[in-house]
């Protein structure tokens, strides 16, 4: 499962997460999802648009991370893009509760730092 990221700025971190977050896919990023996720950036954004299955261990992950950044003082969120299967299932799971879910980049960026 690929996994890049980006640094817009001192404070900004983009992770693309692109596949399936099935056993398989979190299994083979969570540990440098999990190093990106608790950089000395203080706001992060996960892009799920190309995410094409999101199972419940990849929702763990992804909670699991954002209390993290929320414990050291940072902000994580979720961009879906246009990517409707994803979002559904963030929806039907309730998630958006602990991590506030976008479906515009603009958005998300803008969520960071309320």
């Amino acid at each position: 499962m690929p996994i890049d990221f980006e640094d817009s700025n001192d404070e900004l971190r983009h992770i693309r997460l692109s596949g399936r977050l099935d056993i398989q896919g979190t299994g083979e990023i969570e540990a440098k999802f999990a190093a990106l996720a608790a950089s000395s950036k203080r706001r992060v954004i996960v892009d799920l648009s190309e995410v094409s299955f999101l199972a419940s261990i990849g929702i763990r992950a992804i909670i699991t991370n954002a209390k993290a950044q929320m414990q050291r003082g940072g902000r994580m969120v979720l961009f879906v893009g246009e990517n409707v299967s994803v979002a559904k299932t963030i929806d039907a799971t309730g998630i958006y509760t602990l991590v506030p879910t976008f479906s515009a980049l603009v958005d998300a960026e803008r969520a960071t730092t309320a």
